[in-house]
């Protein structure tokens, strides 16, 4: 029931989706798996947890590093006004991830250097194959050379391309460290499922007894003046046991790409609770 969801959720869609065991990191489902290892892009909001992970693995933000969003925001000529809901009071990184908050991580970037933010993401293997597939591309991680590039590279928007491989083999690194249970780190897994509970990536949501973890992403693209979707995320949330990513050519990843990974999740849990009952007798 997995890979029939997978291809239902991708029909008459320019991109690919791969389904990972968390376990195992074996492929479970996949559609159009060459376009997720050859493809390389501009990850945008998707790249964010792992720019929230290295502040709190470096100490530069805790769980009450709490900031009001500016909403309006310019850099280095990219308007990246916040599209969230209108918050009135400080927000804390939980809230900010949950609700993708350019304002937010823009701000407490300039707290990282640009190798500790290059290393932070070269760390969860970014710009490294993920061996997922054969003839992999491979993406790239720069080292910032200004205040601007820095901000717009912790928000996925310059200097980091990857491939849909390179990005599910991360999530399926954030899958398997949230299992870890390290209190430093809460801020970080709350905010995930906060994005999918009450956030920018709500509509992965299945109607469903199954909790989900996950990013939104809608990047910006190099060759015209549109933008590509992105979902990537794991499930159960609580114990996961699937990580997922979706990347949709000329889409939007809080509608298009979201809406896309809530069939796949909700294929994954009817599949699940078949083979459960099935072995009821057994």
């Amino acid at each position: 029931m997995l890979q029939p969801a997978v291809t239902r959720a991708m029909a008459r869609r320019r991109g690919t989706a791969v389904v990972l065991g968390v376990a195992t990191g074996k492929i479970l489902a996949a559609y159009q798996l060459d376009v997720a290892a050859q493809r390389v892009a501009l990850p945008g909001s998707s790249i964010k947890p792992f720019t929230l992970l290295a502040l709190l693995q470096a100490g530069k933000v805790n769980g009450h590093t709490a900031l009001m969003c500016k909403r309006p925001l310019t850099i280095g000529g990219h308007k990246l006004d916040c599209t969230h809901p209108d918050i009135k009071q400080p927000i804390d990184p939980d809230t900010a991830l949950a609700y993708s908050c350019n304002s937010y991580f823009t701000t407490v970037a300039l707290r990282l250097t640009p190798a500790e933010l290059q290393n932070g993401l070269r760390q969860y293997g970014f710009a490294a194959p993920s061996g997922l597939s054969q003839n992999e591309a491979m993406g790239s991680v720069a080292l910032a050379g200004t205040q601007a590039e820095l901000q717009l590279e912790a928000i996925g928007e310059w200097g980091v391309r990857v491939t849909p491989l390179e990005l599910l083999r991360g999530y399926r690194n954030l899958a398997l460290l949230s299992q870890e249970h390290d209190a430093e780190l809460a801020p970080l897994f709350e905010g995930l499922e906060g994005s999918v509970s009450y956030g920018m990536g709500h509509f992965a949501q299945p109607d469903a007894a199954l909790k989900v973890a996950g990013k939104t992403g809608t990047s910006l693209v190099e060759e015209g003046s549109w933008r590509h979707g992105w979902f990537a995320g794991y499930a159960p949330a609580g114990k996961p046991e699937i990580a997922l990513v979706v990347f949709l050519e000329k889409g939007h990843g809080p509608t298009d790409a979201a809406s896309a990974a809530r069939q796949i999740f909700a294929g994954y849990f009817a599949s699940r609770s078949r083979s459960r009952s099935d072995g009821v007798g057994h």
